[in-house]
């Protein structure tokens, strides 16, 4: 395929992405308005959580759970089960509660399979900072912001995996900050080696590479202060976070058309086919179907869709 095909392909992927992230998504979930929800959580708390009546297993104790959200899960369930024990789910839609779908826990973990997947991203990040570490020598000028993007992945997919392991609003604004850190580092890591920044000369680049620095920390912080401090809004959120990933996108796939050509080796092209490998995981997120058997919905699968070319990056 030329290079105006491709080009046009991704011109394509990116509108196509750019649009599907302005589509608001439903702040409100249906299930916490049903009655039948909200009358077995009544009923479930004013049988079992007063006067210490409620007895829960130390490993759910362990993990944070309280009588008034083991009645609320357990709620979520018998309510599910009876509706969809009723009717094919076709007619009478599985539905979420608290803006997620009704997951079945395992050890006293919300979503276990997004929990694994958190992991193994965790995994490949360890991984990949070894052999980092290994192959290339402490001299060279790449080396620290290649184990710094590691570091980055580190912390986010430990955060996400703490608020898979369990929804708290601590937990999730980690994960949001932390996603947040990894997809603005992400971006000043491609602008830092596509342009090579890290070198010393021309005497216009470490200039121009704090200036970048200082725009990256300052926007991040912007971007956090707003989150925490003005409104917690997830469609900002996801905005901000798509349009500064498909700025780093960009870079990467015309940096890697650019090599490609240049060199005609088809190690040049990784970066670009890393990138279109994630862009087709995350159309996973726009599916957004309930979890197979309460376990593994799309968004656990677009966790486990970045194992892979995470892997393939420290290649």
């Amino acid at each position: 395929m030329g290079l105006s095909a491709r080009g046009r392909t991704f011109s394509c992927l990116f509108v196509f992405f750019l649009f599907a992230t302005l589509i608001e998504k439903s702040s409100a979930s249906l299930g916490d308005h049903l009655p039948e929800f909200k009358e077995c959580v009544k009923v479930c708390q004013a049988e079992n959580c007063k006067d210490g009546n409620s007895v829960i297993p130390l490993h759910l104790r362990l993990m944070f759970w309280n009588c008034p959200a083991e009645c609320d899960y357990t709620c979520q369930h018998v309510v599910t089960d009876l509706r969809v024990a009723r009717d094919p789910p076709m007619i009478t839609p599985i539905v979420q509660f608290h803006g997620k779908w009704p997951f079945r826990r395992m050890i006293g973990m919300q979503e276990p399979f997004s929990v694994l997947f958190s992991l193994l991203n965790f995994l490949a990040h360890w991984h990949g900072i070894s052999r980092i570490r290994e192959s290339i020598p402490a001299w060279h000028s790449l080396r620290k912001y290649y184990v710094w993007f590691g570091y980055c992945g580190l912390a986010c997919w430990t955060f996400s995996t703490m608020f898979h392991c369990r929804d708290f609003p601590l937990t999730e604004k980690l994960d949001y900050f932390g996603a947040g850190a990894n997809v603005m580092y992400g971006l000043y890591l491609a602008a830092v080696r596509v342009l090579r920044l890290d070198q010393e000369k021309p005497r216009f680049k470490p200039t121009l590479r704090r200036l970048l620095t200082v725009l990256c920390a300052v926007l991040y912080t912007v971007h956090v202060c707003y989150l925490s401090f003005w409104s917690w809004d997830y469609t900002y959120n996801m905005i901000a976070n798509i349009v500064v990933g498909m700025i780093s996108n960009v870079l990467w796939v015309g940096f890697s058309i650019y090599r490609y050509q240049k060199q005609q080796k088809l190690w040049t092209a990784w970066p670009g086919m890393i990138v279109l490998w994630i862009i087709l995981a995350m159309s996973l997120e726009l599916l957004d179907f309930p979890p197979w058997h309460g376990l593994i919905d799309a968004h656990s699968l677009w966790h486990l869709g970045t194992v892979i070319p995470t892997a393939w990056w420290y290649s």
